[in-house]
């Protein structure tokens, strides 16, 4: 296993680069987030997300969400390209920050990823770290928990070492993350919102748009 120090806020391109190249020839790594450690895959690389799960011993009917670096990457993703009124809103108030939304998902996104459920968990985090590693890989990650499945999440490198040890290729060290909650997670494919994973923003924020105190 790889280790790379980087800062979250800072990093440096060199190091980003070198990270990105792993990714591109397959790897699985672990890296902060804007709420815990999550594991990465090129989400283009089939081998590389079905590593993913059985490193997680992740059952195959449990969907994996993906991190985008901008909104451009968020159309490719969903079905005809469609946001609903109730995305816009969402993504306009929230993004980038700690919330997941999932989509009808376009032909475009690997089985693999939805678990053929035909959805997709999609979010655009509030980390200079992350957003520049999937800028310069120019394709989505996964953005997995960095854990076995069942297990905690984890907010340090030492907690991803100690759980995952060398079954991932790289471990990207950029410190603690904020840990406490994990994105909460919103369904926009029907007519409303529904939450299907409480998280760091209060449900009221994501179900009354009148209601306009941010978290």
């Amino acid at each position: 296993m790889k280790i790379f120090k980087i800062s979250q806020s800072s990093p440096d391109p060199l190091v980003v680069s070198e990270i990105v190249k792993l990714l591109k020839t397959g790897s699985v790594i672990a890296y902060p987030t804007d709420t815990f450690y999550g594991l990465g895959a090129d989400i283009t690389n089939k081998s590389a997300v079905e590593r993913l799960y059985s490193i997680k011993k992740r059952r195959p009917d449990k969907p994996i969400l993906v991190l985008i670096s901008d909104m451009m990457m968020l159309r490719p993703l969903i079905a005809n390209g469609y946001l609903s009124q109730t995305a816009e809103r969402l993504t306009d108030r929230f993004w980038p920050g700690p919330l997941t939304l999932v989509f009808n998902a376009s032909d475009s996104v690997p089985p693999v990823l939805t678990a053929n459920t035909g959805k997709i968990g999609i979010r655009f985090p509030d980390n200079e770290l992350c957003r520049l590693i999937i800028e310069k890989l120019e394709h989505p990650i996964t953005a997995t928990s960095a854990n076995i499945s069942g297990e905690s999440n984890i907010d340090n490198p030492d907690g991803v070492a100690k759980s995952l040890g060398d079954m991932i290729d790289v471990l990207i060290d950029g410190g603690k993350t904020k840990g406490g909650c994990a994105s909460i997670i919103i369904d926009v494919t029907g007519d409303q919102p529904v939450v299907i994973r409480e998280g760091v923003i209060a449900n009221s924020l994501i179900l009354e748009p009148d209601n306009e105190v941010r978290s």
